[in-house]
Order: structure tokens, then C-alpha cells, then sequence
């Protein structure tokens, strides 16, 4: 007898886990409409941090499980040496840290892009060719505009309502699990 996928038995995450999860997105997306810069800079200091420490536990992590050891040692000093840098240099990585995710968005849909025009030429239909296009579109103006300063508000500003939404869904979703 083989077990499926739906045979298992999965733990569900206390529903208190999602509530705090949710009322700390909310508390986070309203910093970021009403302080973004100081929250934004708070945020890259988290992030600093949290570099240091997970580039600790993954050197530790190689002496105890030895296999992909090169790897575990790379992006554990790199991710050390990236969260010193940031802790040394706050607010310059506070400004450069969301431009090079919009580039880095950039570069994603255009390769997202180019994978729905594929597809859309092998039989997958003018909605994908369509999507894709706006995809493209999307990528390209992302990247040529990476480094402006209106590019890095606007996503400051989409982190603060993407991180209200969720944080509200997680609030409900914690209230409905609670009452099962």
C-alpha cells in the first residue's frame, strides 16, 4: 500500500501564531504609511541583524550536517559579511536595499515575460502571450527606473498596504480557526 499526499496529517499553526503574525503586518504596514522612513530604516537594522544571526546558525549548521559544506560556508560568511556591511553603513542600505529589489523585481517579471511568450507560442494560448507582453513591459520599466527615488517610495508605500491586507486576512483567518 502506498500513502498519497492526503493520507498525512498536517499540524495546523496555533491560531494565537497567526493572530500575533497578523497584528504585527498591520502594525508594520501603518509604520510604514505614517513613518516610512524611520520604519524603513528600522526594518534594514532587522535585517542587518538577522543576517549576522542566520549566517551564524548556517556555519554551525555545516559542522552538524556536512553535506553541500561549500556552500553552507559561502552563504554563511556572505551572509555575515552583508549584515555587518549594513549595520555599518544604515543609512545608505536603508536607500540602496529597496532599489535593488525593484531591480531585482524587474529582472523577474522580464524573465516571467519571456517564459509566458514561450509558452503562449507552444499551444498555451493568447492569454499568455498577453500576460506575458505586460510582463515584459512591467520587467523593463522596473529596471530602467530601479534607482529613482519614486520607484523606492512606491514600493515603500505598496509594502505598507500589501502588509495591512495580510496582516487583516491573518487576523480573521486566526479568529476563524480559533472558532473551529
Amino acid at each position: 500500500m502506498t500513502a498519497s499526499a492526503t493520507d498525512f496529517e498536517t499540524k495546523q499553526t496555533p491560531w494565537w501564531l497567526i493572530l500575533m503574525g497578523g497584528i504585527l503586518s498591520v502594525v508594520i504596514g501603518v509604520l510604514l504609511l505614517t513613518l516610512p522612513v524611520k520604519t524603513v530604516f528600522a526594518l534594514t537594522l532587522a535585517l542587518g541583524f538577522y543576517w549576522i544571526i542566520q549566517g551564524l546558525f548556517t556555519l554551525v549548521g555545516m559542522f552538524i550536517d556536512h553535506s553541500a559544506w561549500g556552500w553552507k560556508l559561502f552563504i554563511g560568511i556572505l551572509s555575515i559579511l552583508a549584515g555587518i556591511v549594513i549595520l555599518r553603513y544604515p543609512i545608505s542600505s536603508a536607500v540602496v536595499i529597496p532599489a535593488v529589489f525593484i531591480l531585482i523585481l524587474g529582472i523577474q517579471g522580464l524573465i516571467y515575460g519571456i517564459v509566458m511568450l514561450i509558452m503562449a507560442f507552444k499551444g498555451g494560448g493568447w492569454g499568455a502571450g498577453i500576460l506575458g507582453a505586460l510582463s515584459i513591459i512591467f520587467g523593463l520599466i522596473l529596471m530602467a527606473n530601479w534607482a529613482s527615488l519614486a520607484a523606492v517610495v512606491t514600493l515603500v508605500w505598496v509594502a505598507a498596504f500589501f502588509a495591512l491586507f495580510a496582516g487583516i486576512v491573518q487576523i480573521f483567518q486566526a479568529f476563524r480557526q480559533r472558532a473551529e
